[in-house]
């Protein structure tokens, strides 16, 4: 437990380092530009190391016209899968329309009941910390949780 708590808060803190970064669709570098998928591959390089796996290019529409959850995929080939509660540090996966595919990720920064914060990179806003309200909520598809790696 005690390593999971140290896990959460060095996640949560390494966020918060990317707060007001641009939003800046595919980039992942702190401070000059990110979207939602750049901001969880730059912290996983920082608490983990090297990326699993090369990042093709994609689209803002990307798995839209053929359906395929991708976001999904990728967060399930490496991250480790958790159910709600989620916990402060854990990676949320956001579904946007109705049935279209999830293609939002942020990183749950508060997770107190009443007070939960989410930190993500939005296109407009850049990377931000915000609250997690029912807006947000309802569109939660899954969680994830990054595995062990430097500490």
């Amino acid at each position: 437990m005690a390593d999971r708590c140290a896990r959460a808060e060095q996640v949560v803190a390494e966020a918060r380092t990317w707060l007001g970064t641009p939003y800046q669709h595919q980039a992942s570098v702190r401070g000059a530009g990110a979207d939602c998928l750049g901001l969880i591959r730059g912290i996983w390089r920082e608490i983990i190391g090297g990326e699993p796996e090369e990042m093709p290019g994609y689209t803002p529409d990307w798995s839209e016209v053929d359906r395929v959850e991708r976001l999904h995929e990728g967060a399930a080939r490496h991250l480790i899968r958790v159910e709600p509660p989620y916990q402060s540090g854990d990676v949320l996966l956001f579904r946007m329309k109705g049935q279209a595919v999830a293609k939002h990720l942020a990183i749950l920064s508060d997770a107190a009941p009443g007070a939960q914060r989410i930190i993500h990179a939005y296109s407009g806003h850049g990377v931000v910390e915000s609250p997690l309200g029912p807006a947000w909520a309802r569109r939660i598809v899954a969680g994830f949780r990054f595995p062990a790696g430097r500490i």
